[in-house]
């Protein structure tokens, strides 16, 4: 199935850069929103980084200033706003990238199910519920898939392309064609926790914060071990800062509701006290350390 049509739902963080990636391959994408606020904030962001995707090309003399232009326009234009479910019912595909609440998205999912045309794929953006129960919610399991981009999603090179028992063979084809056409690297992966990345990731940062609960170490110092040690461009506490305690905190706790016997889904006793302090990383200008911004101080 050729992909022509896209809905992304959410047009936040994560959502306005699934939008302008799809846009910019020369997708027709719709980017649906709850209020306009929220939508005019997320297609400012978009307007505002081909700017900046633009000026880099120019300084390195791979665009001229009125090329650079001229892509910003095409893809601005290949873009419309919407605060209808309706308005996503003949689309291709439609990723969802909402707010990690599984209730809401299973509900938002039931409500795509049964309006959308059969040919349909549904997608979501999320980083750590089952896609199965989402697809479930969808009355369309078959044609539905997990399709986890990064952030930023303009610059990361990764989509992890999920699926489950259910999904078609020639869905999953479609899903994966569709990451390598917004110039992506489309991983396989089942309906794991976590899927690849952050079943590996998290419990590594989870792990370093533990090492903080014995006093094995400081957390500078467990940061540069890992970044000289073994090549990290980041350390894990300096990252587990950049994500946000909140963030890495609910979904260790979601695994661990869910996976009681898994012995690498544990969570840190300091991660639980910096997150009731209010410390949640960068986000709040303090976790582990202290943030000015995206800088670390």
């Amino acid at each position: 199935m050729e992909i022509k049509k896209v809905g992304v739902i959410g047009c936040g963080l994560m959502g306005h850069g699934i939008v302008q990636v799809a846009a910019q391959a020369g997708c027709e994408v719709i980017a649906l929103e709850g209020d306009q606020g929220a939508l005019d904030k997320g297609l400012a962001r978009i307007e505002n980084s081909l700017g900046k995707m633009g000026a880099r090309a120019v300084k390195k003399g791979k665009q001229t200033e009125a090329e650079a232009a001229a892509f910003a326009k095409q893809t601005l234009g290949r873009i419309s706003g919407s605060l209808k479910q309706a308005d996503l019912a003949d689309c291709d595909l439609i990723v969802e990238a909402i707010i990690e609440d599984l209730e809401i998205k299973k509900k938002l999912f039931a409500e795509l199910g049964a309006i959308c045309k059969p040919e349909t794929i549904l997608a979501s953006n999320t980083s750590s519920f089952p896609i199965a129960e989402m697809a479930a919610a969808s009355g369309r399991p078959g044609r539905f898939v997990g399709l986890h981009f990064f952030n930023p999603v303009q610059l990361m090179r990764l989509v992890e392309v999920v699926s489950t028992d259910a999904t078609e063979a020639d869905v999953f084809a479609s899903a994966k064609a569709f990451g390598k056409a917004v110039g992506k690297a489309p991983v396989s992966c089942k309906d794991t926790p976590g899927f690849v990345v952050n079943r590996l990731l998290v419990p590594f940062m989870a792990q370093s914060l533990l090492m903080l609960d014995r006093g094995d170490a400081s957390a500078e110092d467990i940061d540069t071990a890992m970044m000289y040690g073994c090549g990290h461009p980041m350390g894990p506490i300096t990252l587990t800062d950049y994500v946000g305690l909140d963030t890495t905190l609910s979904i260790l706790e979601g695994w661990v509701e869910r996976y009681p016997n898994e012995p690498a889904f544990i969570i840190p006793k300091v991660l639980k006290t910096k997150v009731a302090e209010g410390k949640l990383g960068r986000k709040s200008g303090e976790g582990f350390f202290k943030w000015e911004g995206d800088q670390k101080v």
